[in-house]
């Protein structure tokens, strides 16, 4: 075991990465090539990906893409979307003891919180992902227990599927909460979906198998990456490139105390990786 901060998420991907890259590199010349990117800020709302994606020529092209993302060596084609935002109530400022001169905030966004834990979404379950999820994560408002608060913000979380178009579910949300809570966007992010029986894909699958001992199923990550970002920077005529989060960390073990990888499941995701490429650039 190699402990420490990240070492599943993802610095375990980097290195597989880094390593495949130093061995195979002499030999890329002349063969349709490999681009390593190398991004910061993904727990931050994916920071560095988005910059290179609306970065003119800060990437080039890329037919396929390959996420080192923790997932022990099993290929994923896809995760949930992101849509984070803040809803924001205001009142009137009051003494306690007389609350009738002022206006609750916290009384509405308590309204709002039933609203929302009783909220629908208006699309299909997906086959792999399933349905939408929604998350009330903070509330914040408030001065004083003896003052009437004028403030209050709820933050939410929903992770999406495809086919839920995010502008229309902006729309019905704020029709839903009324005119009294203002939404506030903080991270507007696609779900990222692969068809499985791409051609690309199903080589994956055929080329992980083989390392790993058993035909991995189809699956998706509940967590977001840098995925969605990069599809968008890499998308052509032709539309977003296929793509699969492969890494060797252990999926479970992100963000917990006393993170650790495997020292073994890196050499495998090594050869994964390296067997990837390969079959890619035709070596």
């Amino acid at each position: 075991r190699l402990y420490g901060r990240g070492s599943s998420d993802m610095k375990a991907g980097v290195a597989a990465i880094v390593a495949v890259v130093l061995e195979l590199a002499p030999r890329l010349h002349a063969t349709a090539g490999l681009e390593i990117v190398l991004t910061a800020g993904e727990e931050q709302g994916c920071m560095g990906s988005a910059f290179l994606a609306r970065t003119p020529d800060a990437l080039g092209r890329a037919g396929a893409i390959v996420i080192a993302e923790p997932t022990a060596n099993r290929p994923y084609v896809g995760h949930k979307g992101i849509f984070k935002f803040h809803a924001v109530t205001r009142g009137v400022a009051a003494h306690a003891s007389r609350p009738e001169l002022g206006e609750n905030a916290i009384h509405k966004a308590a309204d709002a919180v039933g609203r929302l834990r009783r909220y629908g979404f208006c699309c299909r379950p997906h086959p792999v992902m399933g349905l939408p999820t929604l998350n009330i994560g903070t509330i914040e408002g408030g001065q004083n227990i003896n003052s009437v608060p004028d403030r209050c913000t709820l933050g939410v979380d929903i992770r999406t599927v495809p086919g839920l178009d995010h502008e229309a579910l902006r729309a019905d949300l704020a029709r839903t909460l009324g005119p009294e809570v203002e939404l506030r966007l903080v991270n507007d992010m696609p779900p990222v979906w692969t068809e499985p029986d791409l051609a690309w894909v199903q080589r994956v699958f055929a080329l992980s198998a083989r390392v790993l001992g058993e035909h991995p199923p189809v699956q998706t990550l509940t967590a977001y990456t840098d995925a969605g970002s990069l599809r968008r920077g890499y998308a052509g005529a032709a539309g977003a490139p296929p793509t699969v989060v492969l890494g060797p960390g252990e999926p479970e073990l992100a963000h917990v105390v006393d993170e650790y990888c495997l020292r073994w499941r890196v050499e495998q995701g090594v050869e994964i990786l390296r067997d990837i490429v390969c079959d890619w650039c035709g070596l």
